[in-house]
């Protein structure tokens, strides 16, 4: 038992987050991760529509709105993180939202560091709401297509921290807690990005897989994956180190917690539209 509780511990420190390395190229576990992550959701989409007869969409048309979903995701994800985490700085080193070095002390190659998940959230609904309107194609009906299956990909992305060890969670005394080498003064933490790996996106996907075909409101499975997301995120954030630069925003919540609130409530009056609508 003290054997596995030494490896449990340490297990951070002993993965390396690079596949290989040829030259300056390094294959990194988090970007595989998002590759994954968008194979299995595009995949997914196309067993739906193959197997569920509700949903009017030619494969040329999924591989379009996929390619739209992705590009809107990353470049919202990286706006997201400037102006909701680290916008102060951003301001003052705008080059640095869109070019991999910090120009802060000299020139030092940092990488494209700095996703939210939020503003990649925002980003995709935007990027999918300009091709729909584009093609006129029927966009509650491409919602309930795409929804369910969005939590499973996110799953990966989450594993791709974990290997990074970033994202770490709050200092604990439970047997759960690991050591992770980039957080300060060695102490245990909690893997908070396997928890949300789990939550946010193995359970999430179950219940809103499970429901996929239950009648309700054309477009509802948008606001319940608002709702679900919001509401297990906002928990999964008490175990969650906040960012260092913002610490909590406003009384004992972290900046995470505020956006999740506000994805709940967006989802509850976007499922009551929805719902009187029809």
């Amino acid at each position: 038992m003290y054997d596995f509780q030494q490896w449990w511990q340490h297990l951070p420190q002993n993965i390396s987050p690079v596949i290989f390395e040829i030259g300056g190229f390094k294959l990194q576990y988090y970007g595989l991760m998002y590759i994954v992550a968008f194979a299995i959701t595009f995949f997914l989409v196309l067993y739906r529509l193959k197997r569920e007869n509700r949903f009017e969409f030619t494969t040329d048309q999924i591989k379009d709105i996929t390619t739209h979903l992705i590009l809107g995701l990353i470049v919202g994800a990286r706006l997201g993180y400037v102006l909701f985490y680290n916008f102060s700085y951003y301001i003052e080193h705008p080059l640095e939202i869109i070019v991999p070095f910090s120009f802060s002390n000299g020139i030092t190659f940092t990488g494209i560091s700095g996703m939210s998940y939020h503003g990649g959230l925002i980003g995709a609904t935007f990027a999918a709401l300009f091709y729909f309107n584009k093609t006129k194609l029927n966009w509650w009906s491409g919602v309930d297509l795409f929804v369910p299956v969005i939590p499973l990909g996110y799953t990966f992305g989450r594993l791709g921290n974990f290997i990074n060890g970033e994202l770490f969670g709050r200092v604990t005394t439970s047997a759960v807690g690991m050591y992770f080498p980039m957080a300060p003064a060695g102490q245990l933490r909690h893997p908070s990005q396997l928890y949300e790996a789990f939550f946010e996106g193995i359970f999430l996907f179950v219940i809103l897989w499970s429901i996929r075909k239950i009648k309700i409101p054309n477009g509802a499975m948008l606001a319940l994956y608002l709702i679900g997301y919001g509401i297990v995120r906002f928990f999964i954030e008490y175990f969650r180190e906040p960012d260092a630069h913002l610490g909590f925003v406003l009384f004992s919540f972290s900046m995470g917690q505020i956006l999740c609130l506000l994805m709940v409530a967006t989802g509850i009056l976007l499922y009551v539209y929805l719902w009187r609508r029809e």
